[in-house]
């Protein structure tokens, strides 16, 4: 029992320092070796973990989608279904962003790029959380509009898809440009986009 928690810690350990550097370096480009230079192991101690190295992309990928959830679902638990939940889900959003402890900032940011011209089970798996989160935006935008805290003529898919870019651009900005006030810039944007579409701009 004690070896395999040992294990699990270990396979755990793997999967983070591997996720981190995959946003530096590429998740195409993750090899054993690079990862044990990590973590301080075996290029063969790492490889006991995994079956190959697709398997070990998936478990990044997992992994960085089960990160990413954590903010969201606390953002929405505490907010009413609508517009409400929507500005929620957008700012918490924009601020783990920011607060992201990858060194390459975005993790789906940067895989989705990697491989969005790699067909595949890793890509797939990469389309389908973030897939996952637009139908979230738009499902919220949705409703906002059924529940006429919209504006007339507002599109939910437009505004989901807005919403998203922004904290995108923001992502590219802070690490491209190192820019300290990319984050900022998307939060007035965002207030900007909301304030815009509202029914209530009270």
């Amino acid at each position: 029992m004690q070896i395999e928690k040992h294990g699990a810690r270990r396979r755990r350990e793997i999967i983070l320092a591997a996720t981190d550097l995959s946003t530096a370096e590429g998740l195409q480009r993750l090899s054993f070796s690079r990862i044990a230079e990590e973590v301080g192991l075996s290029k063969a101690g790492v490889a006991a973990h995994f079956e190959s190295k697709e398997a070990l992309q998936l478990a990044v990928v997992e992994s960085a989608a089960a990160d990413y959830a954590v903010p969201l679902v606390a953002a929405a638990k505490g907010t009413e279904p609508g517009l409400p939940r929507l500005q929620a889900l957008a700012f918490a959003w924009l601020d783990h962003l920011n607060g992201i402890g990858y060194r390459g900032g975005c993790f789906f940011g940067s895989a989705g790029l990697d491989f969005s011209s790699r067909p595949g089970r890793v890509r797939d798996a990469i389309a389908e959380y973030t897939l996952g989160f637009l139908q979230i935006l738009e499902e919220q935008s949705r409703l906002a509009s059924r529940l006429g805290e919209l504006k007339a003529g507002v599109s939910p898919e437009v505004l989901a898809f807005q919403i998203h870019a922004l904290a995108q651009e923001a992502n590219l900005r802070h690490e491209l440009f190192g820019s300290d006030q990319a984050f900022e810039l998307a939060h007035r944007a965002l207030e900007d986009l909301m304030g815009r579409v509202s029914l209530d701009e009270t």
